[in-house]
């Protein structure tokens, strides 16, 4: 196979990183991650969407040693992978990487976890190649970065690079697994290329269909990967070619420099974005300035007007239709208003700030919340344009009833290298999450195997301990 075009240099990385190992911080930030991936899939095993992919799987009717995090056992790797996806996905909590603006593990940790399982791999070996995996997704999506543009160039033509990438890092890391050679996991990679898809209209105007996005990539990642280990193979310039990846989905040949420079030296993994909030990352500076706002003693109540200040291109996701963004239908539709963010801040929730049951359907129609985002207006702002998207900032304004204005500016968005999320303020979101399935001594004991995986010898008792200790029937 041709050993100089950009498949074959991923997948030398990939093996050379797999099989010598990886960077203490890169493997601890994997391990973090990991543990976030499995809180986000018990947290969302309480959706009827999550019920809906998970019986879709079981019909399907193939068996394996796999496991649908907090729901069951006994399926095969790339069902298992799907179910995991949507589930890691489904509550707009999973991390973000900037400025390709996509969530990196929710494709990649639920492929590496099956394909660990479907092949008797070690922790260590999980994380090594979810680790791999994500890289890969990060350096493929920031191809697509257009710095002139200041945003992704899969966004702007409506894709989700989240999935469309995310498939990419998905059959890496399953290929590894699998115990693919540099050839093996090339192959993978071309032939994941043609699988990758997602559009992301569903954020403006509503549909579940996003959360099945990571785990049709985790899935077409498996999928990939044993195909490849079956014969199947792929086109050696699949990523750079006239016809290849890049120029299908930027119509353009992309910033290749993205996906090499660095290679094996410089790890993204560590800078990610850890969610601290269940909602579009977009809203995130939104609820922190509601957050302020109250901290500083102002209520929904004392509050005539607000203007939220926002990058442009943010507005067409968080702000429009601003009919729509004012009265979200569902719990799901207000996790994508700019709006309700910031009600949601103001009137204070749970968590690290607002928590997942904060985004419920009634919330999202109750009264007060309307009222207050009747009375609130989106809009472009210079400044936040400048930093956008290495941030996602606001500039919050509110007029008082008594005719003063406050202003509040969020210039960096917490659970990012300026704002880090703490290890406990990690291990609290995830024990926020796991409760929805498990009793507080089985969820922490959970979080501590999630943080040590590199010690575990196989992922068989790790992921059965997310179907015991249940405090509802979602786990068995």
């Amino acid at each position: 196979m041709t050993t100089d075009t950009l498949s074959r240099r991923l997948a030398d990385f990939a093996v050379a990183a797999y099989t010598e190992g990886i960077p203490q911080d890169v493997a601890r930030s994997t391990r973090e991650r990991v543990l976030d991936v499995v809180g986000l899939c018990l947290a969302a095993t309480t959706l009827d969407t999550s019920r809906q992919a998970h019986g879709f799987a079981v019909a399907q009717h193939t068996s394996g040693p796999c496991t649908a995090v907090g729901l069951g056992t006994g399926l095969a790797a790339p069902q298992a992978a799907f179910v995991n996806g949507v589930l890691a996905h489904s509550l707009d909590f999973d991390d973000t990487h900037l400025p390709s603006v996509l969530h990196p593990s929710p494709s990649v940790v639920p492929a590496a976890l099956a394909a660990a399982q479907a092949h008797g791999r070690s922790g260590e070996q999980a994380v090594r190649a979810a680790a791999v995996g994500i890289e890969v997704v990060v350096r493929t999506g920031m191809a697509g970065y257009d710095r002139e543009l200041g945003n992704s160039i899969f966004f702007e033509h409506g894709q989700h690079a989240t999935s469309i990438c995310g498939t990419l890092g998905a059959a890496v890391a399953a290929a590894l697994l699998a115990g693919a050679d540099a050839d093996g996991v090339a192959d993978a990679l071309g032939l994941a290329a043609s699988m990758a898809g997602g559009v992301i209209e569903a954020n403006r105007t509503g549909g579940t269909v996003k959360r099945l996005h990571c785990g049709w990539a985790a899935q077409a990642g498996v999928s990939a990967a044993e195909l490849a280990r079956h014969g199947f193979t792929g086109p050696p310039t699949v990523l750079e070619g006239r016809f290849g990846f890049f120029e299908a989905f930027l119509h353009g040949p992309g910033h290749l420099e993205e996906v090499t420079d660095g290679l094996g030296t410089e790890w993204a993994v560590p800078g990610i974005f850890f969610k601290p909030y269940p909602s579009n990352h977009f809203t995130h500076a939104l609820i922190d300035a509601g957050l302020a706002f109250r901290a500083q003693g102002i209520t929904p109540d004392d509050v005539a007007h607000v203007r939220l200040g926002v990058p442009a291109a943010v507005i067409r996701t968080i702000g429009q239709p601003l009919d729509a963004k004012r009265a979200p239908a569902t719990g799901y539709q207000a996790q994508f208003s700019g709006p309700y963010a910031f009600a949601a801040g103001l009137f204070g929730g749970g968590g690290l700030g607002v928590a997942r049951e904060d985004f419920s359907d009634a919330l999202a129609a109750d009264p007060a919340r309307r009222a207050l985002m009747a009375r609130t207006d989106v809009e472009p702002d210079a400044a936040c344009d400048a930093i956008f998207p290495h941030q996602f900032p606001a500039r919050v304004t509110v007029t008082l009833a008594d005719g003063a204005t406050r202003s509040v500016f969020v210039e960096a968005n917490r659970g990012g290298p300026q704002r880090p999320l703490s290890a406990d303020e990690l291990l609290e979101k995830f024990l926020g999450n796991a409760a929805a399935v498990l009793d507080a001594p089985a969820a922490r004991t959970l979080g501590e195997r999630c943080l040590a995986l590199d010690t575990e010898a196989s992922l068989d008792a790790v992921l059965a301990s997310t179907l015991t200790g249940t405090t509802h029937p979602g786990g068995s």
